[in-house]
């Protein structure tokens, strides 16, 4: 994945999960710190001061530079959208020193890509692979032709996410070798022989793709890079969360984005299919806690579907996405985080590609035994979007989901009828 900026010295070619150190001693060697862990300080009634490391100043020096990082962090704490064109950001990011960057990129495979293209994609799977290109396709289509000139190397880490293999707590190399892609045209072709091949699953939580690239950032001794999350949806969020109050996977994707506010890292996430939207929206703007603003949220099928040509929704996407880029990258460099380590990132170990999986009916003798009995009943008990939970909700059209996954759909999963009402169901 490229250069970092234009006064590093070329990288070489690394581990496949980072980069190697460039050398940075002229800008940020006067403003190492050590990032405050934000386990406890990610909700909005928790947010503490920023830690400085130990100085071996006065007291009076340490307080003058606690004072110059709370500045810092107030200047960054939003960032707003103020470019109102691709060649204002290009122009920003040069400014800023960034001559290029290292792109991750995560894609989302849990369950409810199965129904979110109702109205974006002809009531399809929007990881359906065919003649005609799914939302995934022309994401990764597109991000390559806008984002890749900013990645030298054109070495491009990619995970999955969410399916049956991973769920929400691990992610899986789109390489058995945990090596990255060479471009985005392999980014592609490897998207495209996978997708076929594995059961999508949920939960959908960010963190494990964010604690990931965390790692890669980690690996390369502190460069700078861009994570690339292409998704259908939000964060799951159980009916049973009160309001006010969080989910396991909104808690764990909000922590690791504030933690990852104490890396170069930046995150967009790029949103296809239907939706809903509204709590990525909130993500994007309301995530207390951070050392900078480091997330940004896209509407890809917002802006495909506009009445404009091609060539205009691919630069109003690229400039949707770079946006806050520059800022982002100004105050990982004021920060002193480029070109330095935290030592606290989780070692991740990506699982490989999912093997093809193949639906093998049991043999007639065997369906009798006790153990294919089992087997099967409770293959049929689980719920048929997360696989993992019990059905406990049913549908007014009789099929049933467990109640977590079954709140968040408004047609049925299996014979796509509207859901007009939902009944509990008790052991």
């Amino acid at each position: 994945m490229g250069g970092l900026v234009s006064h590093h010295n070329p990288k070489k070619d690394g581990d496949a999960h980072g980069r190697s150190i460039s050398s940075r001693n002229d800008s940020v060697g006067h403003n190492k710190r050590t990032p405050s862990s934000s386990s406890s300080s990610y909700f909005p009634n928790m947010s503490g001061q920023p830690s400085l490391g130990h100085s071996s100043g006065s007291s009076q020096s340490t307080g003058s530079a606690l004072q110059k990082k709370l500045s810092i962090k107030k200047k960054y704490a939003f960032i707003p959208d103020n470019f109102s064109s691709l060649e204002q950001v290009t122009k920003s990011l040069r400014e800023a020193g960034l001559e290029s960057s290292n792109l991750i990129v995560g894609i989302d495979f849990t369950k409810s890509n199965e129904w979110t293209g109702k109205i974006s994609f002809n009531n399809r799977s929007l990881h359906a692979i065919g003649n005609t290109p799914n939302p995934y396709e022309k994401a990764i289509s597109i991000i390559g032709k806008t984002l890749a000139p900013f990645d030298d190397d054109n070495l491009i880490p990619c995970f999955g996410f969410g399916d049956a293999t991973t769920h929400d707590q691990e992610v899986f190399n789109f390489h058995s070798d945990h090596s990255p892609c060479h471009g985005f045209e392999e980014v592609l072709a490897c998207y495209k022989k996978i997708a076929p091949n594995l059961r999508l699953s949920g939960p959908t939580s960010y963190a494990p793709v964010i604690e990931a690239a965390m790692d890669i950032v980690e690996r390369s001794g502190g460069q700078y890079h861009v994570l690339v999350i292409i998704a259908d949806g939000q964060v799951t969020r159980s009916v049973n969360t009160a309001d006010g109050e969080l989910s396991p996977q909104e808690e764990k994707t909000i922590k690791s984005i504030v933690d990852a506010s104490s890396y170069p890292l930046s995150i967009i996430l790029v949103g296809v299919g239907d939706g809903p939207w509204d709590d990525m929206k909130k993500f994007d703007d309301r995530i207390p806690a951070r050392e900078f603003d480091n997330f940004q949220f896209v509407n890809f099928t917002a802006i495909m579907s506009k009445n404009t040509t091609t060539s205009e929704k691919e630069t109003e996407f690229a400039l949707a996405a770079l946006m806050e880029i520059p800022s982002q990258f100004k105050a990982a460099h004021e920060f002193g985080i480029i070109g330095h380590t935290t030592g606290r990132a989780k070692k991740i170990v990506p699982r490989p590609p999912p093997v093809p999986y193949v639906h093998r009916p049991l043999p007639p003798d065997h369906q009798s035994s006790n153990a294919s009995s089992t087997t099967l009943d409770e293959r049929t008990q689980a719920c048929p979007i997360c696989l993992t939970n019990a059905k406990d909700l049913a549908f007014g059209c009789g099929h049933m989901t467990c109640r977590e996954c079954g709140s968040r759909v408004s047609s049925c999963p299996i014979c796509r009828q509207p859901i007009t009402n939902r009944l509990r169901l008790f052991a």
